[in-house]
């Protein structure tokens, strides 16, 4: 079966295409809400077309969207590519994990799609580190319940919010400094927002497994999830395509 796993993000729109056990191809676009579906499907077309691929071979279509502006636009084109039976992640959408929180409808389906990635593989307390546009700690029980979520800026978020708020201060790689006491600007801003988020990421997972009795693992995902390298120890895996494996598990699930 090829399935196609669409993840539209606040920065960026990943359309992942899975087959014979794996993610043969993942192409990555700006997510631009004043775009239309001809913008979209025109990239998309050019994708297939470079790598040989054809539209009637996807049987499965996944789409998690955050971004509600963008939403109809991408449900649109990929309904005019692929046909109206597109599977669209909501709290309801996977029977076997439970959304224990006071709004369902509230969480991301992305979200919805790291918990039901991480509960397909691991039968244990966990914790999903999104390094995203927002920085998100879900965590889910070991009998597959979303407990709660925590959520902040990203990292480049806040280097964004510093540059966009601070006349002197410039915009910065992110790149982990060798020490705390930054001797110029770029390494002043470095160490105060990677540095500082090492120490975040670290003590937000420790008040988390406190809260969970102290058994509890962690995964990370999304595109700065190895920035940090500092943090890789905290984390029994970083995976990059978690959210892209979680649309996929849904989609076999609802599928066959």
């Amino acid at each position: 079966m090829m399935l196609l796993a669409v993840d539209v993000g606040n920065t960026d729109t990943v359309f992942g295409l899975y087959e014979s056990g794996e993610w043969s191809n993942i192409w990555r676009m700006r997510s631009l809400a004043q775009e239309n579906e001809a913008h979209y499907e025109s990239k998309l077309r050019l994708h297939f077309l470079e790598a040989g691929l054809w539209f009637g071979d996807v049987e499965t279509v996944v789409l998690c969207s955050v971004v509600p502006d963008l939403t109809p636009t991408i449900q649109k084109m990929l309904r005019s590519l692929f046909g109206d039976d597109i599977i669209v992640v909501g709290p309801d959408i996977y029977p076997a994990l439970t959304i224990a929180i006071d709004h369902p409808h509230e969480i991301g389906a992305d979200l919805i799609a790291n918990a039901v990635a991480v509960t397909s593989r691991y039968k244990e307390n966990c914790v999903v580190v999104d390094f995203g546009t927002a920085l998100t700690f879900t965590t889910v029980s070991k009998d597959s319940k979303i407990l709660g979520v925590a959520i902040l800026p990203g990292l480049v978020t806040a280097v964004k919010a510093l540059f966009a708020n601070t006349a002197q201060l410039p915009e910065v790689p992110l790149k982990l400094p060798s020490t705390a006491i930054g001797r110029n600007t770029t390494e002043a801003i470095q160490a105060g927002i990677l540095l500082g988020y090492e120490g975040l990421v670290k003590s937000l997972l420790s008040r988390i497994r406190a809260e969970l009795g102290g058994e509890c693992i962690a995964v990370a995902t999304g595109g700065l999830s190895s920035i940090i390298e500092t943090l890789k120890d905290e984390f029994v895996e970083i995976d990059r395509k978690l959210t892209l494996d979680g649309l996929r598990v849904i989609g076999e699930s609802i599928r066959g």
